[in-house]
């Protein structure tokens, strides 16, 4: 497993955005995505020192409303299935299913002691 990025869910990406790019170095913003199957809007940004995924919809709405911002944690893995048997006392809350944001790679959504973790399968070739 690989570091991939923090997922923060926010009401508004916009806002949201614009405080990042004024408190982090930016390197990279993509566009602002809709993602039918997650039901949210994603939109990803790569600083200097770590890659964050701003997250808004329905999906992130009960974390919002209790004030919580930090939604998840995203480790780049080899084989999303064996990952997910290997995660004992876990709970898959998505399973594996293809994200637009990262080129139609599969993610999967796990609850685990630590929080939520998102799983996203390597590029391959």
């Amino acid at each position: 497993m690989k570091f991939h990025h923090i997922g923060i869910a926010t009401k508004d990406i916009a806002k949201t955005k614009v405080w990042v790019e004024q408190h982090f170095q930016v390197k990279k913003v993509s566009k602002l995505l809709y993602d039918p199957r997650q039901n949210a809007h994603l939109q990803m940004i790569e600083t200097v020192d770590v890659n964050i995924e701003l997250v808004s919809g329905n999906v992130v709405e009960k974390f919002i409303n209790k004030g919580v911002t930090y939604y998840h944690i995203c480790y780049e893995v080899d084989d999303i299935e064996d990952t997910i048997k290997s995660f004992k006392s876990s709970l898959v809350i998505s399973q594996p299913t293809k994200a637009i944001l990262f080129d139609n790679r599969k993610v999967a959504f796990l609850m685990t002691p630590i929080g939520i973790i998102e799983l996203l399968e390597t590029l391959k070739g």
